[in-house]
């Protein structure tokens, strides 16, 4: 367990968290909720972003660790690491919606970047976004991501991935080199 300077603790999440970090991955990017933050996904997904299932079998996954990340004992962030070989990927990326726009998000993925490069040696973090995110690809371009126009399809009609609101969603991939 690591104890950042802005007093968050980053730890692999547990089967024990399941359920909180459903709620609080749910909570920043569908429904009323996560309206309050500016992840939202709510204009162009419907239905859940992730599921028990999912969070878990990232849990259990060897390649992969979902660094949960607290604030005076409270679940507040979380992020999903994979090792593939010369890369990281990363995703599952949620902070809660009240305290997004605060820098937290800069720092979480700084210490992603920092765990990939001195953990595993890996030169490269990949991630994908949903391409009509451009405020969200925005952010990420900040912080040193860049664009590759590679393109992979929306899972249309496989609703563990939410309730597409319009018919051009696909994801883009996005990489950084990790110096």
């Amino acid at each position: 367990m690591d104890t950042a300077p802005t007093g968050l603790t980053f730890r692999d999440a547990t089967d024990a968290d399941v359920d909180t970090l459903v709620a609080l991955i749910e909570s920043a990017y569908r429904g009323d909720s996560s309206r309050t933050g500016w992840t939202t996904e709510a204009d162009i997904l419907q239905g859940q972003r992730i599921d028990a299932e999912g969070v878990l079998a990232v849990i259990k996954s060897p390649d992969s660790r979902l660094l949960t990340v607290e604030r005076d004992g409270k679940a507040v962030a979380c992020c999903q690491l994979e090792h593939r070989g010369d890369h990281a990927y990363f995703g599952m990326f949620a902070v809660s919606p009240a305290l997004q726009g605060g820098g937290l998000g800069k720092v979480i993925i700084a210490e992603a970047e920092r765990h990939a490069r001195e953990i595993w040696g890996v030169t490269e973090m990949h991630m994908t976004v949903i391409s009509v995110r451009e405020d969200l690809i925005a952010w990420y371009e900040r912080r040193g991501y860049r664009r590759t126009g590679k393109m992979t399809p929306f899972p249309y009609g496989d609703e563990r991935f939410g309730v597409p609101q319009r018919d051009d969603l696909q994801f883009e991939l996005l990489v950084k080199a990790l110096a």
